[in-house]
């Protein structure tokens, strides 16, 4: 369903626009930064292109360029190109497609301001060596997803039958005192991401499950994240497995949407991905690549690096293939809208990642029709429900998440599944507890992940892959069907997360954060 949101280009307009998106919208990931996107605004008399590039947190760290000495004679020159900036672009996400880092273009453009790019803009990509990449398939798809036969494996007796150093390992997170393997299982969980890689990981770059003795240093940063470019720590085995996590997710993803192609070492060196790869290893290389120079990023990504680390601890991952994870073809259930008929909600937030910034942008938001004036802060615990979009059963339902299993299996790592998040503690659906069409989920609330307003965020998956709520610029291969609840379907702007319209035959809403306008109330 193509909708029309030409309306929606006025943002692109105003420097802040996207930092008012923010205002009330939701961060999944307690503890992950927020990246505040400026887009490109409009030169008088260039003409609007539906180009544009998916935006992505700046590369970490000072870039240094690789030495020659360090390069194959494969290595081919990446030539300086000129790139015209197109509606909706940032220089995180062109920086993104040509696998360079954000400060060499902006040091190459002499970019007084690079929060500021313009429409018809003309930037000069820098030159960087060029590499071709690793065929190697490290893992099939269904070992990075928390897909099928993902519940099966005992988190805490693996971790308690360790002799290393994970066995005893805990901290505080969010005020709770949480050991080891609660953390894996909370970041599976929230990420969809099978805790066999994180495990993996682990081992791999901390020793964590072999060793007693480690550094402090491997204690803090066992997985090496670095600090976020805005300064923000990643201190703590919580906040390491989320960055893990969420960039796994954004190389999974990015390589599905045709948005990650090229990677970029440490050293600056771009690396041309083969087209026969699947998600998962990409996914797996795309997190490697962002703290190993070159030369070490090869080792890693062959059959001697974590390939080989993952088949010691669980055995050949190709094994027990499930391929594909989504089927082609795949018949999204009917849905109705995840709230009372009769009642006026507010559609807040256009597609958004699922959970995490680098997961596909499979969620939307709502707010319910609270009456402001007698509440004290933005975030409130709302007097209206979330409803069943679709009838199943509870398959979990804590930390202010609730997901909803279509086919009754329980399992949320089979078949479809719905993500309600921001669902208040009181009056909230119990785990296990069948639901039908219309039954009462929770309150809307700012529980669970981040959020700055109280409001429902909701997302679809299959087989543990997030869905996304509409996919254009998806390979053929992995076509995944639109969103659609009760016959409103949604489209988003390119590379502008939470903008977006739904339409439903002649009638039409778009995202909007306020609550004082006709645009964006929905009701059945």
């Amino acid at each position: 369903m193509e909708l029309s949101i030409g309306r929606r280009h006025r943002v692109l307009c105003l420097l802040l626009a996207s930092v008012c998106l923010v205002a009330t919208g939701c961060a999944l990931g307690m503890h992950s930064e927020r990246v505040i996107v400026i887009t490109a605004t409009f030169l008088p008399g260039i003409p609007e292109s539906a180009a544009s590039a998916t935006p992505s947190p700046f590369l970490q760290g000072t870039p240094t360029l690789a030495s020659r000495s360090t390069l194959s004679p494969e290595t081919i020159q990446q030539r300086s190109q000129p790139y015209v900036v197109q509606p909706g672009d940032t220089l995180t996400g062109i920086a993104e497609r040509f696998a360079v880092p954000a400060e060499m273009i902006i040091s190459e453009n002499n970019l007084e301001n690079p929060d500021l790019l313009a429409v018809g803009q003309i930037l000069h990509m820098p030159n960087i060596p060029e590499v071709p990449g690793s065929a190697f398939h490290i893992l099939p798809d269904n070992r990075l997803v928390r897909g099928p036969g993902s519940k099966t494996f005992g988190i805490s007796a693996f971790v308690a039958g360790q002799p290393g150093y994970i066995r005893d390992a805990a901290e505080i997170v969010d005020g709770r005192f949480m050991t080891a393997d609660a953390i894996i299982t909370r970041v599976a969980l929230e990420y969809s991401v099978d805790p066999r890689l994180l495990l993996t990981l682990l081992e791999f770059k901390g020793s964590w499950l072999t060793s007693r003795e480690i550094s402090q240093d491997s204690i803090d940063y066992p997985l090496g994240a670095p600090p976020s470019s805005a300064g923000f720590d990643r201190k703590g085995l919580y906040r390491q497995l989320t960055w893990a996590a969420d960039n796994l997710n954004r190389g999974y993803y990015g390589w599905q949407q045709s948005a990650v192609t090229r990677l970029q070492t440490t050293d600056v060196v771009g690396v041309t991905l083969p087209p026969m790869l699947n998600p998962g290893t990409v996914g797996v290389q795309y997190l490697l690549s962002l703290t190993a120079d070159l030369e070490t990023w090869r080792w890693q990504v062959s059959s001697d690096g974590l390939y080989a680390t993952y088949m010691r601890l669980f055995g050949d991952p190709f094994r027990e293939v499930v391929e594909p994870v989504v089927p082609l073809n795949l018949v999204q259930p009917d849905l109705v809208l995840p709230f009372p008929p009769g009642q006026v909600w507010y559609f807040t937030g256009g597609p958004h990642g699922g959970w995490g910034s680098g997961s596909a942008w499979a969620a939307v938001d709502f707010a319910p029709p609270d009456d402001l004036t007698n509440k004290a802060t933005a975030c409130y615990v709302s007097d209206y429900f979330a409803t069943a979009a679709a009838a199943g059963v509870i398959a979990r339902s804590s930390d202010g998440s609730v997901v909803l299993d279509l086919d009754g299996d329980g399992d949320e790592a089979t078949g479809w599944t719905l993500l309600y998040l921001h669902i208040a503690t009181a009056d909230r659906i119990t785990e296990g507890a069948p639901a039908r069409i219309g039954d009462v989920i929770g309150r809307a609330s700012c529980e669970g992940g981040y959020s700055t307003g109280t409001h429902l965020h909701i997302a679809r998956r299959y087989n543990g892959e997030w869905i996304p709520t509409m996919c254009p610029l998806c390979k053929p291969e992995y076509s995944r069907p639109p969103l659609v609840m009760g016959g409103w379907g949604f489209e988003g702007l390119p590379g502008q997360e939470y903008q977006g319209a739904m339409a439903n035959g002649g009638q039409r809403r778009v995202a909007e954060q306020g609550r004082n306008i006709a645009d964006n109330q929905i009701s059945w």
